[in-house]
């Protein structure tokens, strides 16, 4: 016990460090230990400092313990001690989040990690459902459910590493969602923890649940809701043939009108996505894809099903290529040639760190008329702020993900990375578009939330959160503006700030 307290001195302000205050603190760590066990309740400096942070590029977390459980017991556990110690609790994955969602606010919350927590539990093949925990990997469900001839549909280029309860809490896309739908498509059920540590079922394996759908308002609610401990994922059949096509194009433009033209001719792709020319020259060098490092954009379609009618669904978004400039169509020859293309554009963010150490992956949505017209807006945002902007989007479906890239140590360059970012949410909206079509509001998007929704929506939205957690306790000053939660407030300043237990 002595050595236990000389270390949490050591990570103490110096007017923290006296034996009053450690009587004040000490509790909550010695419950959630109790809870759980000694070498699942971290409060050391290294843990803390790493659970501040997730992959976004905003700064301010303060994490409190770090708490690891293998049960939803022990999650509902974890709720009701920091309920009787008014303490907050954020929930977190894999931490590969992009808007900030994962970051601990306000008075060293509890950090609630689910990774522990990553058992396929049960797959049901005639049903096609599976329950599986939240530390499951995204990649990892497809990959277990490959030899059954099915996979998880949402596939975020994160997949490898991203989770399940993620994927819920930020209601994720990917580019197979364009056919498929996102995350909240795929999820018949939930069991939750509430902030009180009540553990609920939301949803069923009914066709037509009874009452409300919740489930529906607990996908996407970005840990402001409670904690997913178990997840009734839909089972997808993998599709008999499928066929790529990768096109060039002169233009950006060209490349946009060829997505608006394939969706108005009927044909729904598996996947529409597009490049730009400095994106594809860093994916290229780094994957050695066979990308043309000439073209201004390509486009990766994709089209799955019958082996007749993905020919014929080739061979028009060939047709209609050609009709909006394309340089040159290629057709995947194989299954190994579609995978190198997939690789390209899935691991096009890594790639930019032949160019520079940082960067800043944002996410909005537009409609697809207007994809050209933003897209040059985007273009003239990087030149206004002097920062180099690339684009790697979802086009089937308008969402957008600017990356901007960037070294941090420069002198000023953060502060012109942010206005970058905040114009690109500014000139989205404008053209009738969306915060977000996948990353999720989180810190990054949470003071356009007023440009967005009036008064009268966020005051709802408000009201359904607090339906579920009254003190705003989980996951606070996420999502809702601060002047439209003072609950929110509350939670962040319930306890001093350099106070943890």
């Amino acid at each position: 016990m002595v050595g236990s307290l000389q270390r949490l001195r050591s990570h103490l302000p110096g007017s923290l460090a006296g034996t009053s205050q450690l009587r004040d603190v000490h509790p909550i760590t010695v419950e959630l230990r109790a809870a759980l066990s000694e070498d699942r309740v971290r409060d050391d400096g290294a843990h803390r400092s790493l659970m501040s942070h997730d992959a976004s590029v905003f700064d301010g977390g303060n994490s409190g313990p770090v708490c690891y459980p293998v049960s939803a017991d022990e999650v509902a556990a974890i709720m009701k001690i920091a309920e009787r110690h008014r303490r907050a609790v954020v929930p977190r994955g894999a931490g590969t989040g992009l808007a900030g969602g994962a970051i601990p606010l306000g008075a060293e919350p509890i950090v609630v990690a689910v990774t522990k927590m990553n058992r396929v539990l049960d797959i049901d093949e005639g049903n096609e459902i599976a329950w599986v925990e939240p530390g499951v990997i995204n990649l990892d469900l497809t990959n277990h459910l490959k030899p059954m001839g099915f996979h998880f549909a949402p596939d975020p280029s994160s997949q490898q590493v991203c989770t399940i309860g993620g994927n819920v809490a930020n209601n994720s896309g990917g580019p197979h969602c364009l056919a498929y739908g996102v995350t909240n498509a795929h999820i018949v059920a939930l069991e939750v923890v509430t902030p009180s540590g009540e553990i609920l079922e939301l949803g069923g394996l009914d066709a037509e649940p009874l009452g409300l759908d919740l489930r529906g308002v607990f996908v996407g609610s970005e840990g402001t809701l409670g904690i997913t401990t178990k997840v009734a994922v839909k089972l997808t059949r993998n599709r008999p043939a499928v066929r790529t096509l990768l096109l060039s194009f002169s233009s950006v433009r060209d490349a946009a009108n060829t997505v608006s033209g394939v969706i108005a001719a009927g044909v729904v792709p598996a996947a529409m996505e597009v490049m730009d020319q400095p994106i594809t020259v860093a994916v290229e060098n780094y994957v050695h894809a066979g990308y043309p490092t000439d073209a201004a954009a390509v486009l990766l379609a994709e089209v799955d099903g019958l082996d007749d009618g993905v020919d014929i669904d080739a061979e028009r978004i060939r047709s209609i290529g050609l009709e909006n400039h394309a340089t040159d169509v290629r057709l995947a020859a194989d299954d190994s040639e579609r995978a190198l293309l997939w690789k390209g554009r899935k691991t096009a963010f890594g790639a930019i760190a032949q160019i520079a150490p940082d960067y800043y992956l944002h996410d909005t949505v537009v409609p697809r008329s207007a994809l050209a017209d933003v897209l040059e807006e985007i273009y003239a945002i990087a030149d206004r702020n002097d920062v180099l902007i690339m684009n790697v989007f979802h086009a089937g479906d308008g969402n957008l993900h600017p990356l901007i890239i960037f070294d941090g140590r420069q002198p000023g360059v953060l502060d012109r990375v942010h206005q970058a970012g905040a114009e690109i949410i500014t000139a989205s909206l404008d053209a009738g578009g969306v915060l977000s079509g996948e990353h999720g509001i989180g810190v990054e998007k949470q003071k356009f939330m007023e440009r967005m929704f009036t008064a009268d929506d966020l005051d709802h939205q408000n009201r359904v959160r607090q339906s579920f957690d009254p003190g705003c306790r989980s996951n606070p000053g996420k999502v809702m503006p601060m002047g439209h939660s003072c609950a929110d407030i509350q939670a962040l300043r319930a306890v001093p700030r350099d106070v943890w237990g």
